[in-house]
């Protein structure tokens, strides 16, 4: 299946501008939006997300190796971190405790899981690692014995040409299955190809049943089960996805994948259709990358992309709003860039783009490193310099 740059907008100049022009150009200047302070005094914050039915509280992923609580109208983080494991996290540039997901059944069997970084110092090597933790009898502190390994995933060496490109995210789908984001390992331009190899777990989507199995199992709609590739796979041909996310009620998935040199990409397809190949390295966003010229025959092409002429430099994708305080900005796709910390969002329907925005906020972002979603379906958007914002209108 082939994803073209589509654009859905009804003919002529006025009707174009009221869509916010091509996919890959300017969006359409959109209304002020507020960004609400809900946390600060963080250091590094990386990744916010809140147990299923937690309204009270945000659970807040600093890069350093800690999870932090904040509970909803105190700004401040709890002394105590819910959860502390610097001493075995690497972290620094994209390396470090990346990302959270709790359990769909946290309430009852109180299980959480995180994607981190550790290196063997003795052998030169840095793996992604997924652990399974439990909470302790304090609802706010974790139990830091209970940890299970869940995936280790060995990363490029030498260490010192492969640092970056860890993909990060974590994250339970809607289907129960759970999804984790892996980068091609780093370098530039994927030299060993990896993105492309079904054999190897970097560069791809991977979806595993840590349900079904000791530690997990392998879903039967998974395309290489039975064959062909590793099993764990569930999309290929990533370069960096650092983040993505789930919109049940539309049934889509949204991809934010960091490109190379010149283009950021969004990618839109269905949450279940399986073996997708979005591209990397062959093409970077809709542009032949390596071979040039190439056959883009197969390849899932972006719904958005930009490229890098404005000083932007990496995207960060978000999230569809599906909150109540904000109605008119359901349905739209927020996501954002590390070095132009400006605030754009998409709609999407009927197979392509519908509307895009470049919002203005209250404030300027200073190096959004990620957004956000509590358990409201409210968004926020976290900062480099500590700070954690609310979007609202």
């Amino acid at each position: 299946m082939t994803r073209r740059l589509a654009f859905i907008c009804p003919l002529g100049a006025l009707a174009l501008l009221a869509c916010g022009g091509s996919p890959s150009g300017p969006p359409a200047a959109g209304d002020s939006l507020r960004l609400q302070l809900v946390a600060s005094g963080l250091s590094s914050p990386v990744y916010l997300s809140a147990p299923p039915g937690d309204t009270e509280r945000l659970f807040i992923v600093e890069q350093a190796g800690r999870i932090r609580i904040v509970p909803h109208g105190q700004q401040q983080p709890l002394a105590t971190p819910f959860l502390d494991i610097s001493n075995r996290v690497l972290s620094g540039g994209e390396e470090g405790l990346l990302s959270v997901a709790f359990h769909p059944a946290y309430a009852t069997n109180h299980y959480f899981y995180v994607d981190y970084t550790h290196s063997n110092a003795a052998s030169d090597t840095v793996y992604t690692v997924i652990e399974r933790y439990t909470v302790s009898a304090d609802s706010n502190i974790a139990d830091s014995a209970t940890h299970k390994l869940i995936l280790r995933i060995t990363q490029p060496q030498p260490v010192s040409l492969y640092p970056n490109h860890k993909g990060g995210l974590v994250m339970f789908g809607p289907d129960g299955m759970f999804y984790i984001g892996m980068g091609d390992g780093g370098s530039g331009g994927d030299p060993q190809n990896r993105a492309q190899n079904p054999d190897s777990l970097l560069g791809k989507l991977l979806r595993i049943d840590v349900d079904g199995g000791d530690p997990y199992a392998i879903p039967t709609a998974n395309p290489f089960k039975n064959g062909g590739g590793a099993p764990e796979i569930w999309a290929l041909g990533l370069r960096n996805p650092w983040r993505y996310a789930f919109d049940a009620p539309s049934g889509l998935l949204y991809i934010a994948d960091v490109g190379q040199n010149t283009w950021e990409e969004v990618d839109v397809e269905p949450m279940n259709t399986a073996g997708l190949n979005y591209g990397w390295r062959i093409m970077e966003g809709a542009h032949c990358y390596n071979p040039n010229p190439c056959s883009s025959s197969g390849l899932v092409l972006p719904a958005v992309e930009y490229d890098h002429s404005n000083g932007d430099c990496a995207v960060i994708g978000g999230f569809v709003y599906r909150g109540t305080r904000s109605p008119s900005l359901v349905g739209q796709y927020f996501y954002s860039d590390l070095c132009g910390g400006w605030l754009r969002s998409f709609t999407f329907a009927g197979g392509g783009v519908a509307t895009r925005t470049l919002w203005t906020p209250n404030i300027s972002l200073s190096s959004p490193t990620s957004f956000g979603q509590d358990a409201n379906g409210e968004l926020y958007v976290l900062s480099g310099n500590g700070t954690v914002y609310r979007i609202a209108q």
